[in-house]
């Protein structure tokens, strides 16, 4: 596995999957610039990975707003002179039935899970292609795989992720590579946004078994660690010891 120091953008990094995966790629030495809306969080992480030998910075970001996706990226090369690897990590997970029709919900995944990854792909690919090469890192869900009652949108914003990630890599031609991670049950604040009552019963139960979110940062640190010449398409990741 290559050690080259990359500069590494991550979004939805104040907590979970997005803190886990910026706190194992500073402490492999790379650069990382943390991008989310609660930026006294990005701040205190910040500090953490200073005190412990990294480099850090944040600029908060909304990832459903394109030209801030495109100020984030923006900043990484402002301040560290390139792009290496994006992370599009951001995501939202209210499920409920269909049936309970909570479209402003719906809006809100298709916001966040599609129009996120695709705003942070239209800001990122340009300066990585005229910069000779980058790698981006595409965070779905084992839902990407399979559908399960309530998490019909969810799982469609997942199955979009994987399909964008899939057609990118076919695009690219060697010069940016692509890797979807998608995660099974995993410890995050994911689920607290889930209002149905319903729905919030069925998952902690569901959650009843989950994976640390260091176990989807390792697996992220080992798809970026890889040479040039190494593109890491998709990894999913689930409890060894699972219901599902």
């Amino acid at each position: 596995m290559e050690h080259t120091t990359r500069t590494v953008a991550v979004t939805g990094a104040s907590s979970g999957i997005g803190e886990a995966t910026a706190r194992r790629l500073a402490a492999d030495g790379h650069r990382v610039l943390l991008g989310a809306r609660r930026t006294g969080r990005l701040e205190q992480l910040v500090d953490e990975i200073s005190r412990e030998g990294g480099t850090a910075a944040f600029r908060t970001l909304d990832v459903t707003d394109a030209a801030d996706m495109r100020a984030f990226v923006d900043a990484a090369v402002r301040e560290y002179g390139r792009i290496d690897v994006l992370v599009n990590n951001a995501g939202v997970m209210p499920l409920s039935p269909l049936a309970a029709l909570r479209t402003g919900e719906w809006d809100r995944m298709l916001d966040v899970n599609v129009r996120g990854v695709l705003h942070g792909i239209a800001a990122a690919l340009p300066v990585m292609r005229a910069q000779g090469g980058g790698h981006f890192v595409n965070i779905a869900s084992v839902g990407a795989y399979e559908v399960s009652p309530t998490a019909a949108v969810y799982c469609a914003t997942k199955f979009a992720v994987r399909a964008i990630s899939e057609g990118l890599r076919q695009e690219s031609a060697g010069d940016v590579r692509v890797t979807l991670v998608s995660p099974g049950v995993t410890e995050s604040e994911l689920a607290d946004g889930i209002s149905d009552p319903d729905a919030r019963e069925a998952m902690k139960a569901y959650r009843a078994v989950a994976l640390p979110a260091s176990a989807i940062a390792e697996a992220i640190a080992y798809a970026v660690s890889q040479p040039p010449h190494v593109d890491v398409n998709e990894i999913v990741v689930r409890p060894a010891v699972s219901a599902r």
